[in-house]
């Protein structure tokens, strides 16, 4: 089968960065299902992979965790899915990656398709899905409820809303939640991008969030998310969260984080990796999958809109290529796909 991976950690400029070569198929046992790949979706996870992850032994590292295909074969523990079934799943950080015709993947972390979008669309939810869903109920623990009564009781301000994690945790939060919700975002169009998901408020990260909040007459908020550069935003995040507030981030601060400074408001702080399941095979590795399964059904009722930023076109190195360089700018809106090889 075709695959794109690479043999030494390059910049994303280099020809060999990523390359395409062919190797075989594998076989499912157990729990796992061989999916053959019709799209895919691309991550900052795959860039930081492949900057920091030398490949062993000599033998290609394959990138790409967010994918869509059909189940072909199935291994002998499986009993959730069947071929022929449409899934669609974020993979496993430890194993190979989906920039590849065929894939493995274990079948508890896998969904069902929306049926009412095109491959494409689909792939672009996944792992951000995951993410985010695991951010707000999960580590959040933010309350799941439509009564009139609790709406706006909760705020959550949501550091840089615009990107994949922040465009469907905007939409999960404004669907399934009363909060009161508040993206950073500092350009026109992502912004508008922002707004357009359900935001209530849009501020401009490239300012002070203590001034931007109190801009829109709002001084301190009970939930903060950050999604990137939460070095530089830290100290207005402990300025702004609320007293027994909760803040949690996904990104990977470029220097040490103060938390002495959340102590005397007894913030609780909340890291969010959505591998953890599937790295430590947990008892509750199949929410995954589940929750996978509730936001198909979400998608089908047109409550959530796919978060598909740019089409970029087949799965090639030089299409992938072209996302990494993409994401490694900070610039994109949504998510970028690839489909078909």
């Amino acid at each position: 089968m075709k695959a794109i991976g690479y043999l030494n950690s390059l910049d994303i400029t280099q020809d060999n960065s990523l390359i395409e070569f062919e190797q075989s198929t594998p076989s499912p046992t157990g729990h796992d299902l061989l999916v053959k790949i019709a799209a895919i979706s691309v991550n900052p996870v795959d860039a930081k992979v492949r900057r920091r992850a030398q490949p062993e032994n000599g033998e290609h590292k394959v990138l790409g965790w967010d994918a869509v295909g059909e189940v072909v074969e199935v291994g002998d523990a499986v009993s959730i899915y069947k071929k022929g079934d449409k899934v669609w799943y974020a993979g496993d950080l430890t194993r190979p990656g989906t920039n590849a015709e065929y894939h493995l993947v274990d079948e508890r972390i896998v969904g069902h398709k929306p049926k009412s979008v095109s491959d494409a669309q689909a792939a672009a939810f996944p792992l951000t899905t995951i993410t985010a869903w695991e951010l707000l109920f999960d580590r959040l623990q933010i309350q799941q409820n439509t009564s009139a009564d609790t709406r706006h009781t909760q705020q959550i301000l949501v550091i840089g809303a615009a990107g994949g994690v922040g465009s469907i945790l905007v939409q999960l939060a404004s669907k399934l939640t009363n909060a009161l919700i508040i993206g950073t975002a500092s350009r026109e169009e992502s912004q508008k991008w922002v707004t357009g998901l359900g935001a209530d408020h849009v501020i401009d990260h490239r300012q002070p969030l203590s001034e931007e909040l109190e801009r829109i007459g709002i001084t301190h908020v009970s939930h903060v998310i950050g999604l990137n550069a939460t070095e530089k935003h830290f100290s207005e995040i402990a300025k702004v969260i609320a007293p027994q507030g909760k803040f949690a981030l996904i990104d990977d601060p470029s220097t040490p984080l103060d938390i002495s400074l959340l102590k005397m408001k007894s913030v609780s702080l909340h890291w969010e990796f959505m591998y953890t399941r599937s790295m430590f095979a947990t008892d509750d590795m199949a929410k995954q999958g589940e929750l996978l399964n509730k936001v198909a059904d979400l998608i089908d009722a047109g409550e959530i809109k796919t978060t598909m930023g740019q089409h970029y076109g087949t799965i090639s190195a030089d299409n992938l290529k072209r996302a990494h360089a993409d994401l490694e700018s900070g610039k994109t809106i949504g998510k970028i796909v690839l489909e078909g090889f």
